[in-house]
């Protein structure tokens, strides 16, 4: 095999801070390799290197592609030799249609003017390449997550690309739509594409990649070729065995805190379509709650809805507290009748990315710091200071701008802003969503501190390991309907999914035998 990326001895540093320290990385051309590490390791600023958004000059090392000593001074520079790099957060208008995002600012014109006829059909073909089948004048805001990552991809392969880097390319899809995506990256490995790829999840990377390596505080760690196990990864990436993914626990469950009953919700843009089917359940006081289900089970629709009504369009159904029924009719209204939710999209909804730790954690709780309506900046600043502590937030202070924090430490501000409104319940929607191992495991020693203290908790996640790793009991739900409820330490992700395959079947359809459906539980 021959090299087509050699990066030697690359040094990067941001005032007061190392970001990467002599790292040096080979990848050898037709290969996947992975690119791991703990959030802030320095994987994307690497990376940035390497496509020139941190120009030459800006760093010290150098960088040999196809042999040859490389200056990139911007991405096009970098695209121009073929190096394409997609990143976590994608970079699509949603307003515009397919072929004009592929082409957005590499447009197919004669003197001047878009040749549409011509951008539709180069479209075509490139949709085609990816398993799409969707017209070219489809309006990207229209797509799942999972069809505009291909998307991004073709636009990609619009730029001819010789090297293709993939910044968590599999974070935000579900399992169907992940599965889909890897086997198009071995199918282009197959046709001599290099690519590397960043990502947390280590079955994808066993699965797919024929090398890794390691970042660890922004220096290079290890380099493995071929299957490695899962655990030296994690060692190498956090410096220690986590022989236990998951922190020990005793739970304490108390008296029934909060009682759901007949809580349904519809879609406000399909007429006749529940998202949220007569739901009812129980919460108890230091439980651990779980809610399962495949993508669109109706999982966030049921959180958000009971959380001020913020998704979908209220039918019926009450929220009872201690036994007495409440108002959540708004957002405001179910924060003071103890409730907090922790979204799943933290960039968008759940932190101003632009402000700093000082000004986020107050936010779900502005008169904690404005008793007097006028906010007092000495206990804003106090406040911060004692949820970094606690909570162990990693900055250089509580004034440096949250979207400057690696992943896990923004998911630890965003439960800092609304454990400082005093919730009763804690309505976590995939918590660790985007989130290495090691900051994982942080996240779960929160909650179970917090459920140790009283807490009552729901945990909305796709990660079935993870349920099972951290709740006491689970919710199972299918097409907006609560079809199972076990306690965890009989539940198996087998289980699950046999409980979700029975509950979209007619069991009284005695051509539906219980080994076709056992078979489809196996399959998916």
């Amino acid at each position: 095999m021959n090299a087509i990326l050699e990066m030697r001895g690359i040094t990067k540093e941001f005032p007061g801070v190392k970001a990467l320290d002599n790292v040096n990385i080979t990848v050898q051309r037709g290969e996947i390799r992975a690119l791991c590490g703990e959030n802030g390791a320095g994987k994307s600023t690497l990376m940035k290197v390497l496509s020139g958004v941190y120009p030459h000059g800006s760093y010290q090392g150098e960088i040999l592609y196809n042999g040859k000593p490389m200056a990139f001074r911007g991405i096009p520079d970098s695209e121009e030799q073929g190096i394409v790099i997609i990143h976590q957060e994608l970079a699509l208008v949603p307003q515009m249609s397919i072929a004009e995002n592929i082409f957005l600012g590499n447009e197919l014109a004669h003197r001047g003017v878009i040749d549409r006829h011509e951008t539709n059909r180069r479209t075509a073909e490139l949709l085609a390449k990816v398993g799409l089948r969707e017209s070219p004048e489809t309006k990207v805001g229209t797509l799942g997550m999972g069809k505009q990552q291909l998307v991004e991809i073709a636009k990609a392969l619009s730029k001819k690309v010789d090297l293709l880097i993939l910044d968590e390319p599999t974070s935000s899809l579900n399992e169907n739509d992940s599965a889909a995506l890897l086997r198009l990256l071995a199918s282009f490995r197959e046709q001599g594409m290099t690519a590397i790829m960043i990502s947390h999840k280590l079955n994808e990377i066993s699965q797919l990649c024929d090398s890794i390596t390691v970042i660890r505080d922004g220096a290079t760690v290890a380099h493995h070729q071929g299957m490695v196990p899962e655990s030296q990864i994690i060692k190498d990436m956090v410096g220690r065995s986590m022989n236990d993914r998951y922190p020990p626990r005793e739970p304490k469950i108390g008296e029934v805190v909060m009682q759901v009953r007949d809580w349904t919700v519809a879609d406000p843009t399909r007429d006749g379509r529940l998202m949220v089917d007569s739901a009812s359940f129980d919460l108890r006081q230091g439980e651990v709650l779980g809610i399962a289900g495949l993508m669109g089970a109706g999982r966030t629709e049921l959180a958000m809805s009971i959380f001020g009504r913020s998704m979908g369009e209220f039918r019926k159904g009450s929220v009872k507290i201690h036994g007495k029924e409440v108002d959540v009719s708004t957002v405001p209204k179910a924060i003071k009748a103890g409730l907090a939710y922790v979204t799943e999209d933290r960039k968008s909804l759940g932190l101003v990315l632009i402000d700093t730790i000082k000004r986020n954690i107050p936010l779900a709780n502005l008169p904690g710091i404005a008793p007097k309506g006028v906010i007092d900046r000495e206990k804003e600043g106090k406040v911060a200071r004692d949820y970094r502590k606690q909570i162990n937030i990693r900055s250089s202070s509580v004034d440096q701008a949250t979207v400057n924090l690696s992943g896990g430490n923004q998911q630890k501000v965003v439960l800092a802003k609304w454990l400082f409104s005093g919730p009763e319940i804690l309505i976590l929607d995939e918590p660790t969503r985007g989130i290495d191992v090691g900051a994982k495991y942080e996240i779960y020693t929160i909650i179970r501190d917090l459920a140790a203290a009283g807490k009552s908790i729901i945990v909305v996640s796709s990660e079935m390991p993870e349920l099972l790793g951290i709740t006491d009991r689970i919710l199972v739900m299918n097409e907006g309907r609560l079809v199972g409820d076990l306690p965890t330490a009989e539940a198996t992700q087998e289980k699950i999914m046999s409980i979700i395959i029975h509950s979209g079947h007619d069991l009284t359809d005695e051509s539906v035998t219980p080994e076709q459906i056992e078979a489809e539980a196996a399959h998916v």
